[in-house]
């Protein structure tokens, strides 16, 4: 345990919301995150917290590791124009009813996830807890990957993806990303012999088969099958057929990958299939600390916990196969706009997630108090 005696600092809640636009309004794909990591690194040391870019691109404040709050810099991709809709003009142009009354800021990534970001990197400040930015979640998890080579384990973990300011994420499946190559003689395309395209389309046919489940059964539960790029034709030369595959694979909690890969290559008879590092699906209990003071933390704001599953896959994955503490997901914004065309989040529920995520770092830290 980190006995760190890092103070806490007041930050207003119109100091976080100009943060969390700052942030939004600098474009921030994977990649291209170090603008935006800088602005974070002179948040923290205007504050008189110690900050500062690794080598991997990661903003790292470390204070009291009572619990470690961390989301992603990086965005997905896309130019939204940033701006902030008035409480008294989101009546007229919303088409989601929590909106209504409340500021709205739109931009991307103010969903997924620059909104817990911010709301990490304040509520860390108020309290002196440690915080980190990581980079390349929406690619590689390169950032995460490097934290959980590069750091102790901390006493728990709050990782940051919008789940709804009342929302806490326990589990996320696990992702499997494959690509399959196959090459075959050209030929007529009147002879019957099947070529590389048709062999890739025959094996991926069998692998869709192999997790054919029942459609009853909640997806979270399931093996989802995905081919996400192909491309195929005749070479260069004209002398072959080649095709290349790229494809997706999410595990549920209850098998683990190697068991998902062996079955996924069990119909494998033409080309070859190579596999990305595999990322495993966690399950968290709701009965851990972390999960108890987000609970409280929740209904003193005046809400209603809601404990969640996702189906895609984040960071928290990362850490939960390293570390052997509790942890959470948790983040304002409606997860239904994330990487949308018209990604926007609520700024009454960007204040709220402040004050919840002050609340539950304060009830952890109460161990670490001399």
């Amino acid at each position: 345990m980190n006995a760190s005696t890092t103070e806490s600092a007041d930050v207003s809640i119109e100091d976080a919301r100009q943060l969390l636009i700052d942030l939004v309004s600098i474009p921030s794909p994977s990649g291209e995150e170090a603008k935006a990591a800088e602005h974070l690194v002179e948040f923290f040391e205007s504050y008189g917290r110690e900050a500062w870019i690794d080598e991997v691109g990661n903003v790292r404040a470390p204070a009291d590791d009572a619990v470690l709050l961390t989301s992603h810099v990086d965005t997905v991709p896309g130019e939204i124009p940033v701006g902030v809709t008035p409480a008294d003009e989101t009546d007229l142009e919303t088409e989601i009813a929590d909106e209504v009354g409340e500021d709205v800021l739109r931009g991307r990534g103010s969903v997924d996830a620059t909104g817990p970001l911010a709301a990490m990197a304040a509520a860390a400040v108020r309290t002196g807890v440690s915080f980190v930015g990581v980079v390349r979640e929406e690619t590689s998890s390169r950032g995460a990957r490097h934290l959980v080579e590069d750091r102790t384990e901390p006493d728990a973990v709050v990782n940051g993806e919008p789940s709804g300011s009342n929302g806490i994420t326990l589990g996320y499946r696990g992702f499997l990303a494959g690509t399959y190559v196959a090459t075959s003689e050209s030929g007529h395309t009147s002879r019957p012999e099947p070529n590389a395209i048709q062999h890739a389309m025959n094996w991926w046919t069998s692998v869709e088969a192999a997790f054919e489940q029942d459609q009853y059964q909640p997806v979270f539960e399931r093996v989802t099958t995905k081919p996400v790029d192909i491309d195929g034709g005749i070479s260069d030369d004209g002398l072959s057929v080649e095709t290349t595959l790229e494809v997706q694979l999410r595990v549920p909690p209850t098998l683990d990958v190697e068991t998902v890969r062996e079955t996924a290559e069990a119909s494998l008879e033409i080309g070859t299939v190579s596999w990305a590092e595999p990322i495993p699906p966690v399950m968290e209990s709701p009965r851990t600390d972390v999960a108890r003071a987000f609970r409280a933390s929740i209904r003193t704001a005046g809400e209603e916990p809601r404990l969640l599953r996702k189906t895609g896959t984040s960071d928290m994955n990362i850490y939960a196969s390293a570390w052997d503490c509790p942890m959470v997901t948790y983040g304002p914004g409606n997860s239904d706009l994330d990487h949308a065309p018209d990604e926007r989040i609520s700024l009454t529920e960007f204040d709220r997630s402040v004050d919840i995520l002050d609340g539950v770092a304060t009830t952890l830290r109460g161990g670490n108090d001399d």
